[in-house]
């Protein structure tokens, strides 16, 4: 017997085809897998490299030969995409342009429709701040300000780590809030921060304060909801006496709030696909992400080459899943700075033969979403990705970049699909159905 359900996300219907498929399994606009391969999953089974590039995806430049990726000489990365299954990734669907907390959610098989988090979880777990349930936590960039409150630059001219730690501690010392609510405010990295609000009846449903761009002024603390109103008014007070105190910084002398969120944990990875996850990655961010899916965070090496040798050391029997990050694909992508994206990718490459000696059951190479230079901003785009495995089908791709990847045999599909290929080829899902 044929079921046809009728499907509506956002005012769009669907008509969608399955044979004796439970209701439950549908949600948002296509069929959730990631729920079916919870029901599929084995306790046992090879291991996963994941190598995630953030940004590492753009678009033609047409004054230097092509894309980053087409315009790096990576052999290694070629020779591999050569000898694996290609494809894109639409990280969370057409048109859309990920932040970089569903960009990784959804790779790491988590749907960002069905699983959404704010950035200040993600930042706050990634400076091993104590969490609570029911915190309420925000990104913050330092910022730069002209005399008229306009910025000028969103993040401050990157300042270093010592100039973060002494303006941040210059607000914890001043601000003083007249309100029952406990007040965090941390170090991240750079130019970022990270503030916590800790109370009763608080609410993280507010808008950001940042406008993503230059040549604005900082947004008002806005609620979304009426329940957000009280909180919006405290983070308000908060921001306007941070507006006075760093007043005579010459580069951080506005902070931009975003990502706001009110703390509930997630299922972890060991809960969903019965994997002992690790993470090898260098900001905070990511780190968090990790943290909040159940992975062990190992060191946080800053050189490239560093995190690969944490990678032997630590690649064994303990673990089954290891997700190595690199964010400098991303920055240079952000900064418009083509060369230097294209030079990270090209040092990267050199990395690669150290992994397959580690001989893993499946070698996963992409992106968490496409950063162009030329654009100096996430986008849209689809994310190239390889599949390394003795069960992948080898196809027409010989090259890894994003043209060569879209003639790959897996073709263009959704961000949380990847957990699934990356599943099935390391043996650990059993069959569907009789």
């Amino acid at each position: 017997m044929k079921l046809i359900f009728d499907l509506k996300f956002r005012n769009i219907e669907y008509r969608l085809g399955f044979n004796n498929v439970n209701r439950e399994l549908l949600e948002g606009t296509v069929m959730d897998y990631t729920k079916i391969y919870e029901k599929l999953i084995r306790d046992e089974g090879g291991k996963i490299v994941m190598l995630v590039l953030d940004g590492v995806g753009g678009i033609v430049d047409e004054t230097e030969h092509g894309t980053e990726l087409q315009a790096a000489n990576t052999p290694n990365l070629d020779k591999l995409a050569a000898d694996s299954s290609c494809g894109l990734l639409e990280i969370v669907g057409p048109g859309i342009t990920p932040g970089s907390g569903p960009g990784h959610l959804s790779i790491f098989g988590y749907d960002p429709l069905n699983y959404d988090v704010g950035r200040g979880v993600l930042s706050a777990l990634g400076v091993n701040f104590d969490l609570k349930r029911g915190d309420v936590p925000a990104r913050v960039n330092f910022a730069t300000v002209d005399k008229d409150g306009v910025i000028t630059d969103r993040r401050a001219g990157r300042i270093d780590d010592e100039t973060n730690h002494r303006v941040s501690k210059k607000i914890r010392d001043n601000v003083k809030l007249d309100y029952d609510v406990e007040m965090f405010f941390e170090t991240e990295k750079e130019h970022r921060a990270l503030f916590v609000l800790r109370g009763e009846n608080l609410s993280g449903d507010i808008e950001d304060t940042d406008p993503q761009m230059a040549g604005h002024k900082p947004n008002k603390v806005t609620p979304r909801s009426k329940k957000a109103e009280h909180t919006a008014k405290i983070v308000q007070d908060f921001i306007d006496q941070v507006a006075d105190i760093l007043s005579d910084e010459e580069k951080a002398n506005m902070i931009l709030m975003r990502g706001f969120d009110y703390y509930e944990p997630f299922p972890t990875m060991y809960d969903r696909y019965k994997l002992r996850a690790v993470c090898i990655a260098e900001y905070p961010m990511y780190r968090g992400v990790s943290k909040l899916l159940g992975m062990k965070l190992l060191p946080q090496p800053e050189i490239i080459a560093d995190r690969f040798k944490v990678l032997e050391d630590v690649y064994g029997d303990e673990y089954d899943y290891y997700f190595i990050h690199v964010k400098k694909t991303d920055s240079y992508g952000e900064d418009g700075n083509f060369k230097s994206k294209k030079e990270i990718i090209e040092e990267i490459d050199k990395h690669i033969p150290r992994v397959l000696a580690l001989n893993p059951d499946v070698f996963i190479v992409t992106g968490d979403h496409s950063t162009p230079a030329v654009m100096k901003s996430h986008s849209w785009h689809p994310v190239p990705m390889l599949l390394h495995s003795k069960y992948a089908i080898k196809d027409d791709a010989t090259e890894f970049h994003e043209l060569a990847c879209s003639r790959g045999i897996l073709g263009t599909r959704p961000g949380p699909h990847l957990i699934g290929l990356a599943l099935a080829h390391a043996g650990r899902m059993d069959k569907f159905g009789a």
